[in-house]
């Protein structure tokens, strides 16, 4: 099960106002459990855990399984939670290099005409062998209006009525709302085979659902063991989620001390992706009426050589949480050179992973003394079951934390004010 260690950070927060603040992240859980909180309509996600819908795990992993052996490029087309959860746990579980099965890439998430335009053209592409590239085509919106989503779609799917001509539909897939909406009536009209976005589901919450599984699918994920290891979390938490409560209260007790910025920080760069899901997760979640934390990604140690000097001595606005996998995934270890000429010999028969633990634990030495309060959340292994437990470990996390600040985790009011402006100026 996922571990939380607020040592780190607790020593920065006084007993009273750690105390109120645990009141706080209390009540807001039995506002989760009963769903008298605002937004309480929302919380299907919680729901698909206590029942799951194995049926439908069934027919994912299955078309999953036909798309992978088919396909030479997967393209996911969506913006937000349609891609960012799909695009977290690939990138954390597939291979960095020469990963089997078809090369997924994502479309529909901005507007840069050089990015389409190039992917297009990619496509076109023969092969080595001078064959055609097999392509499937996953889009998913809710509405089937969101623009940067829906422009794509269109370009994306004249290619492929292009290539495929009346089999084109064979080759998409829609995930979408049940009824309604502009993707719907493109589904009727073409026929396309189609999996449901449950309507109490937001896009931001919805990794474990169709929006995220068929994608994951297709990368050769085991999605029952990723669903089940979410279950297993939901389970735990029902009985006993003290260190969910405290977690949550150590961070309401830092947003009232007066910290803006809490940056997500990885030594794994498999979890890179990761910290983007959660940074939207909660950017999204608690970034209203004037509170909250802004949340920012980082990858060390990589990030230690550009960030590092402002989080150890500039202003102190900040807060850190580390994202730990405790087992190694490599052996990689080093070797031993006649000479010495680099001076690393002294390193000699270490593993990679040792030695990245010592600049992850120097790290938190370093900055915990320069006044950065620090939250490790910890998971034993890289593997689906892992990933699933802290999918909904943070899940559960951002409804306590934003009740517990008083406003609703499930809404994005600002967002819809871009898009307001944007279609006034574009002329709509």
């Amino acid at each position: 099960m996922i571990k939380c260690d607020i040592g780190f950070a607790r020593k920065f927060i006084k007993d009273d106002a750690y105390f109120k603040a645990r009141k706080k992240a209390d009540t807001a859980l039995e506002q989760l459990r009963n769903k008298t909180g605002p937004g309480s309509e929302w919380l299907g996600w919680r729901d698909l855990l206590a029942d799951p819908n194995d049926a439908e795990l069934e027919q994912i992993g299955s078309l999953g399984e036909e798309v992978r052996a088919k396909a030479d490029v997967f393209i996911v087309c969506g913006i937000g939670g349609s891609y960012l959860g799909a695009k977290a746990i690939i990138d954390a579980l597939s291979p960095h290099f020469g990963s089997k099965g078809p090369e997924i890439i994502f479309a529909g998430h901005h507007v840069g005409g050089k990015y389409l335009e190039e992917m297009l053209a990619y496509l076109k592409e023969p092969k080595g062998d001078g064959s055609a590239k097999n392509i499937y085509l996953n889009v998913i919106s809710k509405s089937g209006s969101t623009l940067e989503t829906a422009l794509a779609f269109r370009m994306l799917r004249e290619l492929l009525e292009e290539m495929y001509g009346d089999d084109s539909s064979e080759h998409i897939i829609c995930t979408t709302s049940k009824e309604g909406g502009l993707l719907n009536k493109v589904i009727a009209e073409k026929g396309y085979r189609k999996f449901i976005i449950p309507d109490d589901v937001g896009g931001r919450y919805s990794v474990l659902t169709p929006v995220g599984l068929l994608p994951i699918a297709v990368a050769g994920i085991d999605i029952r063991t990723l669903f089940y290891g979410a279950v297993s979390a939901y389970n735990e938490y029902e009985d006993n989620a003290e260190d969910l409560l405290e977690y949550a209260a150590l961070r309401n007790a830092i947003h009232e001390s007066g910290k803006t910025i809490d940056v997500f920080a990885t030594f794994e760069p498999e979890l890179t992706s990761l910290g983007g899901w959660i940074q939207q997760l909660l950017g999204e979640s608690e970034g209203k009426e004037g509170k909250g934390i802004f949340p920012t990604v980082a990858t060390f140690s990589t990030d230690l050589h550009s960030l590092g000097q402002f989080i150890q001595q500039g202003k102190r606005s900040l807060m850190e949480t580390f994202i730990i996998v405790e087992k190694p995934f490599s052996k990689l270890r080093v070797n031993e050179i006649k000479g010495d000429g680099d001076a690393l010999n002294y390193l000699a028969g270490r593993s990679f992973h040792e030695i990245n633990t010592k600049a992850r634990e120097g790290t938190t030495e370093a900055h915990s003394e320069g006044d950065v309060p620090i939250i490790k959340i910890s998971m034993e292994a890289l593997n689906a079951e892992n990933i699933g437990q802290l999918i909904y470990f943070f899940e559960l996390l951002t409804g306590i934390f934003v009740y517990s600040l008083g406003v609703n985790p499930f809404n994005q009011p600002g967002v819809e004010d871009y898009k307001k402006a944007m279609y006034r100026l574009l002329g709509k």
